[in-house]
């Protein structure tokens, strides 16, 4: 069982950034994407040095996907998607169906993110005949749904993608054309003055009475709590889970990242350090009070 870090949610400055997967290139992942995919706005690193930088980090070794935007709604936008398809090197993760599309006309292999909403073995299917090679379940796609749409893809005799399930982080619940960043500020989405910078792991959102609930980055939202599949590992084992996928978090992730690697060595299934994933068990994706 392989381990990705994911791409990056979050909007931190360039030398925090590059920093940060100066250190990765030495962590024990075998994937690592990279690229924006919440906000065309940020752009603390652009298109060529997200390239340059997924150079570095698969001459370290790793299998590295370049990530795209999950919500495009400009023509610039759809030009720096094609810069990124036509990178030449790398895989790339399509979070758009614009992205799908250009993969399938040049060609290229690409990984399917947890944005686009595919449902049954059909749609499965039509992506794979376009290039996909791994697909990444919705976060409200639970282990039952999976493991019927696998037994369909099978029954119907095609080849099941590679399977990559979120196994820890902040779950990202909607996108939005609306910066909910901005608005929590008073201020335009184009005016922003990059206030999400401000969020190195997003802005929390609590309830009327005060409950953690939400997190809020930029058109993104996010669930409160960072999920841990963990504990769960022999179910996932079992369902033929190929990679386990790590959000990147502020703090810490050093010590996430061996604490999974020595999970997926081991035949008893880790300590949980993070929140219960209701969605993976067929339930309300966080936990209830009194639940």
């Amino acid at each position: 069982m392989k381990l990705s870090l994911g791409p990056l949610q979050y909007f931190w400055p360039r030398a925090q950034t590059l920093a940060f997967y100066r250190d990765v290139a030495q962590w024990p992942v075998d994937i690592v994407y990279v690229g924006e995919t919440v906000c065309s706005k940020r752009r603390e690193l652009g298109t060529r040095d997200w390239i340059a930088l997924a150079r570095e980090l698969a001459a370290s070794g790793k299998q590295v996907v370049l990530s795209s935007l999950a919500l495009i709604e400009a023509e610039s936008e759809l030009g720096a998607l094609r810069r990124l398809v036509e990178n030449g090197d790398f895989w790339v993760e399509a979070n758009d169906l614009s992205a799908v599309q250009m993969c399938r006309e040049r060609r290229v292999s690409f990984v399917g993110g947890p944005s686009l909403n595919v449902y049954n073995h059909v749609a499965l299917a039509m992506l794979c005949d376009d290039g996909l090679r791994r697909w990444v379940p919705g976060v409200e796609q639970g282990q039952t749904l999976i493991r019927e749409l696998r037994d369909a893809v099978r029954a119907a005799g095609s080849t099941m993608p590679e399977l990559e399930v979120i196994a820890f982080g902040r779950l990202p619940l909607s996108w939005s054309a609306r910066c909910f960043t901005a608005r929590a500020h008073d201020v335009p989405k184009d005016h922003c003055g990059f206030r999400c910078i401000d969020y190195p792991d997003g802005l929390p959102l609590a309830t009327r009475e005060g409950a953690p609930f939400l997190r809020i980055n930029g058109i993104q939202v996010q669930g409160e709590e960072i999920t841990d599949l963990g504990p769960e590992l022999p179910a996932l084992r079992e369902l033929g889970v190929d990679v386990l996928r790590l959000y990147p978090q502020h703090a810490g992730m050093a010590e996430i990242v061996t604490h999974f690697d020595q999970a997926r060595r081991q035949s008893l299934p880790p300590q949980r350090i993070g929140a219960r994933n209701g969605y993976w068990h067929g339930g309300p994706g966080m936990s209830l009070p009194g639940a």
